[in-house]
């Protein structure tokens, strides 16, 4: 009889890490149809647009999706990202309290629709859009529906990128100097940072999840190596007095990212070691290796099963 009821204590052990795990993995799905299937049901007109000035003529406008990096100034509007595409006009309205000349560029840092989602109506108001040739690859391409999220439809022509670059491409609006460098394989493999040269500003898309579990991509090329090598190059790059504008979150310093980073190497040392010992999928989430992180980072975006579940993946691919 004891044998029995430990048969059956293990049994339901394996059976919850496995709903644990599916559920990491729907969430992950979920959240890369955002920019199609989000868009469906949601009441946007209770949606506020928040401008925050960083620079003399440099912005970051919040939400609903990612964090929008804005240059005013006589040449024009530069954009990164767009949020989705019901609020365009919202974000249109908060730039004409900035300016009065129309968005000329927009530079996408990856491919993920809250992001691009408002590329179509900007395209076809004349901006033109910049990315990674990854972006455009996959936009063009969408995503099949998997594990009962939605999907992601093909972008139309609108909507996609018509400037596309390998590794950099810089943009001279404005007064200012933007560098726009690829990171591969960080959050996506189409990942770009945008850099404001004088104005000492920073964009890193969802490179930086400021103050929670970030979402890696890894079915998109994304992994947790190279997010944390993006974090070494950025922190390199800025100092005390940078404006870190991150996908998502609060503007942020470069102590913020400083911890980001540790915290991420860490639980990737956690992770790797249950790998090591032989550890399935299951059973590294079953472990916990975030608990030390969970009170100060898994309150937000992802779950600390779904961060578990991104890491062992990026870390070891092709395994159930």
């Amino acid at each position: 009889m004891k044998q029995v009821v430990m048969a059956r204590v293990v049994m339901a052990r394996v059976v919850m890490a496995r709903v644990v795990v599916a559920r990491a993995a729907i969430g992950a799905m979920l959240l890369i149809a955002a920019g199609a299937a989000g868009a469906q049901g949601r009441d946007w007109s209770k949606v506020e647009i928040g401008t925050h000035k960083l620079a003399d003529g440099i912005y970051m406008l919040t939400g609903a999706g990612g964090n929008v990096g804005v240059s005013v100034g006589e040449d024009g509007i530069v954009l990164i990202d767009d949020q989705y595409a019901p609020i365009t006009p919202k974000i249109q309205a908060a730039l004409a309290a900035l300016s009065d000349k129309p968005a000329r560029f927009v530079i996408n840092t990856h491919w993920h629709g809250d992001h691009t989602g408002g590329n179509e109506n900007f395209g076809k108001a004349g901006a033109i859009i910049v990315a990674h040739d990854n972006v455009r690859r996959r936009l063009e391409a969408g995503k099949l529906a998997e594990l009962g999220g939605e999907g992601t439809p093909p972008a139309p022509k609108a909507a996609l990128p018509v400037v596309t670059f390998t590794a950099d491409v810089t943009i001279h609006s404005n007064g200012q100097e933007l560098q726009v460098t690829h990171m591969a394989r960080s959050h996506t493999d189409g990942d770009s940072v945008i850099e404001f040269v004088e104005a000492n500003v920073i964009h890193m898309g969802d490179i930086f999840f400021n103050g929670f579990y970030p979402f890696i991509d890894v079915d998109s090329g994304g992994s947790v190596d190279g997010v944390i090598a993006t974090a070494d190059r950025v922190l390199a790059m800025v100092d005390e007095n940078t404006k870190i504008v991150p996908g998502h979150g609060k503007l942020a310093s470069r102590a913020d990212l400083q911890r980001y980073r540790e915290m991420l190497a860490a639980i990737r040392v956690n992770v790797s070691k249950l790998i090591a010992e032989g550890k399935t999928l299951e059973e590294t989430v079953a472990a916990a290796p975030t608990k030390d992180f969970d009170p100060a980072w898994g309150t937000g975006g992802r779950t600390p099963e779904q961060i578990t579940a991104a890491i062992y993946n990026s870390l070891k691919p092709k395994t159930q």
